[in-house]
């Protein structure tokens, strides 16, 4: 007799044709097609991480996605890339799903988007942006808490996912610090639609990360995550060690050193004129008020997080965490995961139905 698996129904998998409330967020050097596509065919919603690609790389991500699996997927976009207006125009004809944001995309965007009946969906992490880009008219957000991996905010998800549910009238789905099934349970109760997960997704089989590198994640605790600005200026959660340490440590001649080297290392590496990088980092400065030193770390970051990610370079790598990275303990299959998440919170419900009676 086959085994009928358990299903969570709320308004986010009506919203999003999938069968399971479960997001995989959009990672840059870590959800590629491979990834976004196993946790879609899991009955979640991957999302292919575009940011660090350029427009041929973005075509052939979708283009491999949807060779693999014909469940709905998202694209995450950089709503301040040059090309986002080329890449809007390739989800809208390639169907794509969902167009998730890190920084929010401008009204017009969202308005082109939505009239071709791509569901876009943005990241938050305070009360006054989730009211913005709702006035906007995006059809759901992201709430990530402070426990969250990369760039993210000080409140903890604990008390910005309510306020945030009370502040708006869309679909809420609840990011930082969640990968279980007791989570899923918890978001739930607080009023989201369902769960976002990055370090979790991370710590799969289908994770193109190094395994050496899924091994330092697993060894990590809790407190190994921690909150820096020296990458870019703006706060992000990483894992303490290598040029994270040492950059806490140095001077600002020391990080502006850092950072030229860097700087020499990723225009070899990239083929990016020093004019479109000393353009970029201008532009970069003025708006968020940054030192050259910040500038030069932000504008390399990409190179960083790859050598962290996928080529174990412990000494310049950088590795974006979560502090749940702390609770995980095993690598199992998106499927695996995502069957385990909705098996637990159903149990939870039920025991909880139970209590009640």
């Amino acid at each position: 007799m086959t085994e009928v698996k358990p299903r969570i129904s709320t308004p986010l998998t009506e919203l999003l044709g999938i069968r399971h409330p479960v997001v995989q967020t959009g990672m840059g050097y870590v959800s590629d097609a491979t990834l976004t596509a196993a946790t879609s065919a899991a009955g979640g919603l991957g999302i292919l991480a575009a940011g660090p690609m350029d427009m041929a790389e973005i075509e052939a991500g979708v283009a491999a996605v949807k060779e693999k699996t014909s469940e709905p997927f998202g694209v995450n976009l950089r709503a301040d890339n040059p090309e986002v207006g080329a890449a809007i125009d390739l989800l809208i004809r390639e169907k794509v799903k969902v167009a998730s944001f890190a920084l929010a995309p401008k009204p017009e965007l969202i308005a082109r988007l939505k009239e071709a009946g791509v569901i876009v969906v943005p990241s938050i992490g305070a009360v006054r942006h989730a009211q913005k880009v709702a006035a906007w008219g995006v059809d759901a957000i992201v709430v990530q808490g402070a426990e969250g991996g990369g760039h993210t905010g000080q409140v903890p998800t604990s008390l910005l996912l309510p306020a945030v549910v009370d502040a708006v009238d869309i679909p809420v789905i609840a990011a930082g610090g969640f990968f279980d099934g007791r989570g899923l349970v918890a978001a739930l109760a607080y009023g989201a639609v369902g769960i976002a997960m990055g370090t979790r997704f991370l710590l799969t089989k289908e994770s193109p990360v190094l395994d050496s590198v899924k091994q330092r994640y697993l060894g990590a605790s809790v407190t190994d995550a921690v909150v820096t600005t020296v990458i870019d200026g703006v706060p992000q959660r990483v894992l303490m060690g290598g040029p994270v340490r040492d950059l806490e440590r140095s001077s600002g001649l020391g990080r502006l050193a850092a950072g030229t080297r860097n700087a020499v290392a990723f225009q070899r590496l990239s083929g990016t004129s020093w004019r479109d990088m000393m353009r970029e980092g201008l532009a970069m400065k003025r708006s968020h008020e940054l030192s050259w030193s910040q500038v030069l770390m932000a504008a390399n970051a990409p190179m960083l997080y790859r050598a962290g990610l996928h080529e174990g370079r412990e000494d310049i790598g950088i590795t974006a965490s979560g502090q749940v990275v702390g609770l995980i303990e095993d690598i199992p299959s998106c499927e695996e995961l995502i069957d385990r998440i909705v098996a637990e919170a159903a149990a939870v419900l039920r025991r909880l139905d139970e209590r009640d009676r």
